[in-house]
């Protein structure tokens, strides 16, 4: 296997993105397999889901979305503590950022490591990186559920999690009314998945076997196209799905024989390539969700906090 460039360093082309209404007042903006946002109208405010990376970069989206309503962001809905998803916060000048619990405590933790591990990874996303004025705190945390009332016939929004996945903070947004879900980084459609901050067996268990009763319409992945009626939703959890089993299954095999990360990080490439080897960030991702994974298998509970200096050890070892 050859060298690759670290990360997604190299990627530096501009990807196209796409503003689609899915029902009266919902929104959500894709990228290619960049980081997916929406928005959704209350009577009288807004809700906006995820932030982007940088103030700068969350403008941007702000002015396709103010082609469509002018009505003040209320809430800003942070699905997890990752850096290109919350750091563009200010921009949105709301009056609530809201947040699962665990993920207030895991940007307390670790999120100034993630800024700059994240930044390092992703350089694109960075826009105007120096427009960032500090870590996004939520100013309002749950644990299990919060329904945001919409007004007039709008419905509500409830926030949910469903367990731990992707993080240990991991929240959906449910629009019953609509059936439409904007399910975060818990599921992705046609982009590789990162799991380097992930609790592998929740997540391809029960964590989304709980997304899956929502009976979606329609999902809003993290990153990739909108999946649109319930057999495209379906195919899209269960894509997640087997990408961590056959991640479990790859990496759990040479970790019980007494393999190395090498092997463990080889053999997972070979046996997910073909069908996802074309995604976006598949490269990218691999090195730290196979680690990630090593760890699990061998006790480490939560995850290692991921610094630019362990991103780049990690990177030299396995793709190396």
């Amino acid at each position: 296997m050859s060298q690759k460039a670290f990360a997604s360093s190299a990627d530096l082309g501009e990807k196209e993105q796409t503003l689609e209404v899915l029902a009266d007042g919902v929104y959500a903006l894709t990228a290619e397999g960049d980081p997916n946002v929406g928005a959704i109208e209350g009577e009288d405010f807004l809700v906006c889901f995820e932030a982007m990376a940088t103030p700068v970069a969350a403008g941007e989206w702000l002015a396709k979305l103010r082609e469509h309503t002018d009505k003040p962001v209320r809430y800003l809905v942070l699905s997890h503590y990752h850096a290109v998803r919350v750091l563009g916060a200010s921009a949105f000048d709301a009056e609530v950022i809201v947040a699962h619990e665990n993920t207030r405590a895991l940007v307390a933790e670790r999120g100034k490591e993630d800024w700059e591990s994240e930044f390092g990874r992703m350089p694109r996303l960075a826009k105007q990186a120096d427009s960032v004025p500090g870590l996004t705190w939520p100013t309002l945390t749950f644990s299990d559920r919060l329904t945001i009332e919409l007004g007039g016939d709008r419905g509500d929004l409830v926030l949910q999690y469903c367990g731990r996945g992707h993080t240990e903070g991991d929240i959906v947004g449910w629009l019953p009314k609509h059936r439409i879900l904007f399910a975060g980084d818990l599921v992705e459609a046609q982009a590789a998945l990162y799991t380097g901050d992930a609790f592998h067996r929740d997540w391809v268990g029960g964590t989304l076997d709980r997304v899956k009763e929502f009976g979606a319409e329609a999902l809003i992945g993290g990153r990739g196209a909108v999946s649109r009626g319930r057999e495209a939703v379906d195919e899209a959890i269960e894509q997640t799905r087997h990408f961590l089993r056959v991640m479990i299954d790859e990496v759990g095999a040479v970790h019980a024989r007494g393999g190395t990360l090498k092997e463990a990080f080889e053999n997972a490439h070979a046996a997910l390539h073909e069908r996802y080897g074309r995604w976006p960030i598949f490269e990218h991702c691999l090195p730290f969700d196979v680690s990630r994974l090593w760890d699990e298998l061998s006790g480490v509970e939560r995850p290692v906090i991921w610094t630019a200096e362990r991103d780049r050890e990690v990177w030299d070892q396995l793709q190396g």
